[in-house]
């Protein structure tokens, strides 16, 4: 004897529908406050390399300036000062690179969060779409007169 296969009852698919629909619009949220917080760090990590940036310029001035008084008067101020500035820029470009890497990470993950959000929003607007459809009222044919 066959068995019965079972049939999905219109109460769960309806609450299966229903947490389907709350699941999404949980990511929508969630994926929106996430893209808020990595803009946010995003920005705060343009600040720095910009600030590191234009620090590490500074030193390099600096540092031809020291190199060329040193050439000029080799005195162990004239070089204790160029060794202070080679180590100050060997510092900043490595807060440099630390703070690429956060960045290039920040970004990578920010672009993917971005795309997630947008699927997520895409389809939220389909199904609103597509409820408002589904639940309008039926019209009502009105009687035609007879002559």
């Amino acid at each position: 004897m066959a068995t019965k296969k079972a049939v999905v009852k219109s109460a769960a698919m309806a609450k299966t529908l229903d947490s389907a629909l709350a699941g999404l619009a949980t990511i929508c949220e969630s994926g929106g406050k996430a893209v808020d917080s990595r803009a946010k760090d995003g920005k705060k990590l343009a600040a720095a390399s910009k600030r590191l940036g234009k620090k590490r310029t500074t030193l390099g001035n600096r540092k031809k300036t020291a190199a060329a008084r040193l050439k000029k008067d080799a005195t162990a101020d004239n070089r204790n000062a160029l060794k202070a500035v080679e180590k100050e820029l060997a510092a900043v470009a490595k807060e440099i690179a630390k703070v690429k890497k956060a960045k290039d990470a920040n970004n990578a993950e920010l672009t993917g969060l971005r795309a997630s959000v947008k699927r997520a929003n895409a389809y939220v607007k389909g199904i609103t779409a597509a409820d408002k459809v589904l639940n309008k009222p039926k019209k009502k044919r009105r009687k035609k007169k007879s002559s």
